[in-house]
């Protein structure tokens, strides 16, 4: 059995957050929709790839430091939004956001986190923000205004989600669907049979709610069928004509999040985003389709110098990253990957975390004869 002093790579977190989540989190965190073949495909399609080794390159000076949209980071890597965190661990995404800015590397946070915008801002530094677009604009431009007045320095638009993918595990394991006295018998279940997390999260870590979005459902605990709300809120009618009134109310710099097509990214261009992230949402939307590392190439061809490009979904180690960024992104998010690391262990397994996939990171790049970031292109990937 593997113990937290022993983890030694995502994979290893996964098993650990296993153990102490709840099976209605861990679920949620480590699901897709429907039969996951994107999931996979995400993964898979990394693994395919196959970095050229190289010797005697003399790689004493190594340098994997990087600047996008004015900040400078100390590796190409970044914390992906991701919704309640703040039920993994004890006002996780505070902790997250800890060990994000003791790495050097931003965290994204969620606009459905258990912690708001000021909170994080408040206990750590601001975090770039994510923003999902509601049917409600005008508590949108409040939310704007607020992640504006937090210093929050990026947002980051979150297109591919107008209404939830279709997430069988979620129903499996009673996250979403359950109602009544079934629903609160699922979760006092699922916290009983977890003592520490019942301890850690259900007891001190209130309260539970969405604390960015709060004023948009009161009276509503994020447990409560948190898939159902999005459905019913989220926006069905958000187009490209949107980005107007959203630069209306934001001066800095937008990132387009949920790319697949070059037709999509020539849009972001258009549009004025500053960046784009080349994602399918984790495989939790659309499956069936492409994996994100297949489709970011000829995104990254197609846009050129107009924007930056960045990847999201599959990166599991710092080898993955080193294959993304070969491939035309300037910066890796990672989601499930920090998420498990939370679960398992709190601000210190983020911390762990990134450390292992900088540690990785390093050793694929010396052993590619990669000295630079700027050095990271086809070059060092096998040719078909």
């Amino acid at each position: 059995m593997i113990s937290l002093r022993r983890a030694a790579s995502v994979s290893d977190y996964r098993k650990l957050a296993r153990r102490r989540l709840p099976r209605t989190l861990f679920e949620y965190i480590d699901g897709g929709s429907y039969a996951e073949s994107t999931l996979r495909r995400n993964v898979q399609d990394l693994e395919q790839l196959l970095l050229r080794q190289r010797v005697m390159r003399d790689m004493s000076a190594l340098e994997m430091r990087t600047e996008t949209l004015g900040q400078a980071l100390r590796m190409p890597i970044a914390l992906a939004p991701v919704g309640i965190a703040g039920m993994f661990a004890r006002r996780g995404e505070v902790q997250a956001a800890r060990a994000a800015a003791a790495a050097g590397v931003p965290l994204c946070l969620s606009t459905v986190g258990i912690c708001s915008v000021e909170e994080v801002a408040r206990a750590v530094q601001p975090p770039w923000f994510q923003l999902y677009v509601l049917r409600d604009r005008g508590y949108m431009r409040e939310l704007l205004r607020r992640a504006h007045a937090a210093g929050c320095p990026v947002l980051l638009l979150t297109v591919d989600l107008p209404t939830p993918g279709a997430r069988y595990r979620d129903v499996r394991s009673g996250f979403t669907g359950l109602r009544g006295m079934s629903a609160w018998l699922n979760r006092a279940r699922d916290g009983l049979t977890h003592p520490r997390w019942l301890w850690d999260v259900w007891a001190c870590g209130r309260p539970h709610r969405l604390g960015s979005v709060e004023g948009a459902l009161p009276g509503e605990p994020a447990a409560r069928d948190f898939l159902a709300w999005i459905a019913r809120n989220f926006d069905r009618s958000v187009s490209w004509q949107d980005i107007d009134w959203i630069r209306a109310e934001w001066d800095r710099p937008i990132v387009v999040k949920g790319i697949m097509t070059v037709e999509d990214a020539r849009e972001a261009v258009r549009i004025g985003a500053q960046a784009l992230v080349v994602s399918n949402h984790g495989g939790r939307q659309l499956d069936g389709i492409a994996s994100s590392i297949a489709a970011l190439p000829r995104i990254a061809e197609s846009v050129g110098e107009a924007l930056e490009v960045y990847v999201d979904g599959g990166i599991r180690s710092g080898l993955d990253a080193l294959k993304a960024l070969c491939l035309g992104a300037k910066l890796c998010f990672v989601g499930r990957a920090w998420a498990y690391a939370l679960g398992a262990a709190g601000q210190a397994g983020v911390e762990r975390l990134l450390a292992i996939l900088r540690s990785e990171l390093e050793v694929a790049m010396i052993l590619t004869g990669c000295r630079t970031l700027h050095e990271a292109g086809r070059a060092l990937l096998e040719s078909d």
